[in-house]
């Protein structure tokens, strides 16, 4: 079985490469959503904003990673399951705001937490966000602390679960901007994961599978 530290290295090392891209988040963009590339469908005026994708092993031998799900609120997001993260603050670099937010939201101190590196970037246009994954990794497992005010429940779940196809599903559903389309969407912990960061564990998964998995 591969080692905690070649996989954290391999990891790194496949972040540096060219990224899956579109490619690996079209499995589960939502049907007639714009491909992440066409960069001239994006307004001027689109906010821009970072999450993390943090993992870390357990005592059962795997690697897990964070989602949260989203207090209630009166906004496009409320009640979602996403990954810690949000606004980008001024001056402040897209890994940094990661960091913040994933303090904030889950308690994991940043000073615990090393970047192995970034996915690509990816429009939401129901709160024209322009966000930045990152990937980090903590060697222990963390004592979580969420923010009540904006986290309703901390899920911490196998990385096992993103990379099995059993886990991937389809419905349809009335989109805000595209009408009624086939939604794909991962089913986690009981919840459907879908949108922006059912992409981003897509192109993960993808990553996974070409340039991790294979080593084990």
């Amino acid at each position: 079985m591969i080692t905690t530290a070649t996989f954290v290295q391999n990891l790194k090392l496949a972040l540096q490469k060219p990224l899956p891209g579109a490619d690996g988040q079209a499995p589960l963009s939502p049907e007639g959503r714009y491909p992440a590339d066409r960069l001239l469908e994006i307004p001027d005026n689109y906010r821009e904003g970072a999450v993390l994708l943090l993992l870390y092993p357990r005592s059962d031998n795997q690697f897990y990673f964070v989602l949260t799900r989203r207090a209630e609120y009166n906004g496009v997001h409320s009640g979602q399951i996403s990954l810690p993260g949000g606004g980008r603050e001024p001056g402040e670099s897209f890994p940094n705001t990661a960091l913040r937010e994933t303090w904030e939201e889950v308690g994991v101190p940043t000073n615990r937490i090393s970047i192995l590196g970034g996915l690509t970037r990816l429009y939401i246009p129901p709160s024209n966000y322009m966000v930045y994954p990152f990937v980090g990794y903590t060697p222990a497992e963390p004592v979580f602390r969420r923010d009540r005010r904006e986290v309703a429940e901390i899920m911490q779940v196998p990385l096992s679960v993103i990379t099995d196809p059993h886990n991937r599903h389809v419905e349809m559903r009335d989109h805000p901007q595209l009408g009624r389309v086939r939604i794909p969407y991962m089913l986690i912990h009981g919840y459907k994961v879908w949108g922006a960061t059912a992409m981003i564990l897509s192109e993960f998964s993808e990553l996974l599978r070409a340039n991790v998995m294979r080593e084990t």
